[in-house]
C-alpha cells in the first residue's frame, strides 16, 4: 500500500499507510498523520490528496517548507520511491508495501480487522467532533462537516442537505479537494433522498448501476452513479436533514463496513448541528430583537403602544421648555425613566440629575436633606452642608413620590418654585438656585388635596404638565418587547446559560397582570436567569403559573365591569350628585341607581 517512511530523532523508523482521499500532515494532533515536535514542522504543514490516479502533496500553512528531489516547492505529484522533505524531517514515499516496521497503524484499520481498531475509529470520531465544535460560523461549520463527512468514507463528494419545511434543501456541497461543487443539485439522486426522508434510515447503493432496486431510477441512470450512501441527521426524532456522500468510480465502492462508520459518525454530527442551528437562531434572535428595541424605543424608554407614543410625543415637547413636569402612574412603571429622558433632552444635559425619594427619608432629617444646614443649625451639626437642591443647581431635581412629603416642607418647596431660592436650616440668608424641578408621584394629589394631605397651591405650581404612565398590564403588545430588553440587559451582566424566552414563557407574560409593573418583570427575569438549567426560559422559571394569569373575561362581563366603574368615576367628579351623572351620561338615572346598589358601600 502506498505509504511514507521517516526515521525520528532517536533513529527508530516510522511508517504511516495512506487509506483515504486526503490526508493532513503537521505538527498538530487533529492532523492525520500527527509528527513529533520539530523546528521546522507547521502546526497544519502540508495536506496529501490522491485523485484516483496519483498522490498530489501542496503545502498548507504560511511558511511550510516543503522540498521534492532536493527541490522547494509549494505542490508537487508523487512517484514512488520520491524523498519528501517535510520541514526538516526527511521522508520517502513507496506505491508498495515495504519491510519497515509500520508503527503508525491509520485510524480506519478497523475495515482491516487489525487489533484496537474499534478504539482508533472511536477516538477518530472524537477528533471529528472536537474539530467541529470549535467551528463558531455556521456556514463554517457546514463546509467542515462535509469535509470531514468525505474523509471518514473515503468518497468522492459530499453534500449536506437540509429541511426546508418538507422540502430539502442543499447547504453545502464538496468535493475531495475540499472545493465547492457547482449546481450540486444534478449530482444527486432525488430517489435516494426521497426514500431517507420518508423511513428515516441510513441507505447505502454499493453498486448503483446492479442494484434491483434503483438501478432503473431515472436520477440512478442519468447520473451513472457507481456507489453512494445516505443517513439521516435525527434531533429528538426530528429530521433536520441528511448527509449524503458518492463515488463515481468502480475500484471505490461503499459497503457495509462504510455505511457503519458513517451512521456513528452522523449520529455525532446530529448533536453538534442542532447545537450550532440553535445558536444560529439565537443570535438571528438577538439581532431582531436589537433591531426592534432601537425601532420601539425612546432613549432609556422601550415601548410602541399607542399610550408609549403619547408619552414619548409629550416629552419632546416639555424637554425643551424650562417649565415643572408632573410624572404619574403606579409604583413600578418607571417614572424616574421619564425624568431622566427630559432632562437628555434639555439644555440642562450638560448639568447634574439629582434624584430624591421623598418617601425614603425620615421626616426629621428631610429639610436638611433637601435644603441643606449650617454649622450649629441642631445637635451634629458640626459644620455647613449644601442641600440637594444645591447640587442640583443648572441642572435638574427630581422629587419622586412628592406626595409622601410633609405638608411643613411644601410651603418651603412652594417659595423654591416661586422664587428660586433656598433657605438653609439655621439660616436667615437664601441662596439663589437655578433648577428646573420634576416630581413624579403614584397617589392620587386630587383626593390628597381634599384630605388636606397637600397643598393646593404646590399642586398647580408643580402641575404645568403631567405626563402619566400607563401600568404594565395595559401594555400588552410591549410586554415581549419589554421582557426581551430586560433578559438582554441583565444576561449581560448577569452571565447564565439560557438564550432566551421559550413561546410559552412570553405568552405568560403577556397574560400576567404585573401588580408591581416594570420592577417586579425584571426581577423575575433576574431571579429565572440564575436559577434556570436549560437554554430558554419557560413558565416555571418567571414563576408564571397557571393560577397567576390574568383571567380573560367574557366581554359582557368585561362591559359590566366598565360601565360600572366608569359611572362611579363620574359620580365621583360630580360630588355625588346622582341626576347631574345621569345627565352629564345620556341614561336614565335608574341606570346609576341599578349600578349603586351593586356596591357593598352604595347608599
Amino acid at each position: 500500500m502506498p505509504s511514507l517512511t521517516w526515521e525520528t530523532a532517536v533513529k527508530e523508523r516510522k511508517r504511516y499507510v495512506f487509506y483515504k482521499k486526503v490526508t493532513t500532515v503537521g505538527e498538530a494532533l487533529d492532523n492525520d498523520l500527527s509528527l513529533p515536535k520539530r523546528q521546522l514542522v507547521m502546526p497544519h504543514h502540508l495536506r496529501v490528496v490522491f485523485d484516483g490516479r496519483d498522490f498530489n502533496v501542496v503545502t498548507v500553512d504560511s511558511g511550510a517548507i516543503l522540498a521534492h528531489k532536493g527541490k522547494r516547492k509549494s505542490k508537487c505529484r508523487l512517484k514512488d520511491g520520491d524523498e519528501l522533505t517535510v520541514g526538516d524531517v526527511l521522508m520517502r514515499f513507496d506505491m508498495l508495501d515495504s519491510d519497515a516496521q509500520d508503527t503508525s497503524v491509520p485510524a480506519q484499520a478497523a475495515a482491516q480487522g487489525e487489533p484496537g481498531d474499534e478504539l482508533k475509529g472511536l477516538k477518530r470520531l472524537y477528533d471529528f467532533s472536537r474539530v467541529l465544535m470549535s467551528k463558531a460560523d455556521l456556514p463554517q461549520l457546514l463546509d467542515s462537516l462535509i469535509d470531514m463527512a468525505i474523509e471518514v468514507t473515503g468518497a468522492d463528494k459530499g453534500f449536506l442537505i437540509m429541511m426546508d419545511g418538507e422540502r430539502p434543501e442543499v447547504k453545502s456541497a464538496r468535493n475531495v479537494s475540499r472545493k465547492q461543487i457547482p449546481d450540486p443539485a444534478e449530482h444527486l439522486s432525488d430517489s435516494v433522498i426521497q426514500r431517507v426522508i420518508e423511513t428515516r434510515e441510513p441507505l447505502i447503493v454499493s453498486d448503483a448501476l446492479k442494484d434491483t432496486q434503483f438501478r432503473n431510477a431515472e436520477s440512478v441512470l442519468h447520473l451513472k452513479l457507481c456507489s453512494l450512501m445516505a443517513v439521516p441527521l435525527l434531533d429528538e426524532g426530528k429530521l433536520l436533514g441528511l448527509l449524503y456522500v458518492g463515488n463515481d468510480r468502480v475500484i471505490s465502492l461503499f459497503d457495509d463496513r462504510h455505511l457503519e462508520i458513517f451512521t456513528i459518525f452522523a449520529s455525532q454530527a446530529s448533536l453538534i448541528l442542532s447545537k450550532a442551528l440553535l445558536l444560529d437562531r439565537f443570535k438571528s434572535n438577538y439581532e431582531a430583537v436589537v433591531g426592534t428595541v432601537v425601532q420601539n424605543s425612546y432613549g432609556t424608554l422601550v415601548g410602541s403602544c399607542a399610550g408609549m407614543q403619547e408619552i414619548y410625543r409629550k416629552i419632546s415637547r416639555v424637554a425643551t421648555v424650562d417649565v415643572p413636569v408632573l410624572v404619574t402612574g403606579e409604583t413600578g412603571t418607571g417614572k424616574e425613566l421619564v425624568a431622566r429622558e427630559i432632562h437628555l433632552r434639555s439644555e440642562r444635559a450638560k448639568g447634574p440629575f439629582v434624584a430624591i425619594n421623598c418617601g425614603a427619608i425620615p421626616e426629621s432629617l428631610m429639610e436638611s436633606e433637601m435644603f441643606g444646614h449650617v454649622r450649629g443649625a441642631f445637635t451634629g451639626a458640626v459644620g455647613a452642608r449644601p442641600g440637594k437642591f444645591h447640587a442640583a443647581h443648572q441642572g435638574t431635581i427630581f422629587l419622586d413620590e412628592i406626595g409622601e412629603l410633609p405638608v411643613n416642607l411644601q410651603v418651603k418647596l412652594l417659595r423654591v418654585l416661586q422664587d428660586k431660592q433656598v433657605q438653609r436650616v439655621g439660616s436667615t440668608k437664601p441662596d439663589l438656585v437655578d433648577i428646573r424641578i420634576l416630581a413624579a408621584t403614584n397617589r392620587d394629589l386630587a383626593q390628597e388635596m381634599k384630605a388636606g394631605r397637600f397643598r393646593e397651591d404646590l399642586f398647580y405650581r408643580l402641575n404645568v404638565v403631567t405626563i402619566h404612565l400607563p401600568p404594565l398590564r395595559e401594555r400588552g403588545e410591549d410586554l415581549p418587547l419589554i421582557a426581551r430588553f430586560l433578559f438582554k440587559k441583565l444576561r449581560a451582566e448577569m452571565g447564565g446559560s439560557c438564550t432566551g424566552f421559550s413561546p410559552e414563557a412570553l405568552k405568560a407574560v403577556s397574560q400576567y397582570g404585573w401588580p408591581g409593573n416594570v420592577r417586579q418583570l425584571e426581577n423575575k427575569i433576574k431571579k429565572a436567569i440564575v436559577m434556570c438549567d436549560g437554554t430558554r426560559l419557560g413558565p416555571v422559571d418567571l414563576e408564571l403559573g397557571v393560577d397567576e394569569m390574568e383571567p380573560v373575561l367574557p366581554l359582557a362581563v368585561a362591559k359590566e365591569e366598565f360601565q360600572k366603574r366608569y359611572i362611579l368615576e363620574a359620580l365621583q367628579r360630580n360630588a355625588g350628585n346622582r341626576t347631574k351623572t345621569a345627565e352629564e351620561l345620556g341614561v336614565d338615572p335608574r341606570t346609576i341607581f341599578r349600578y349603586l346598589e351593586k356596591e357593598p358601600d352604595g347608599e
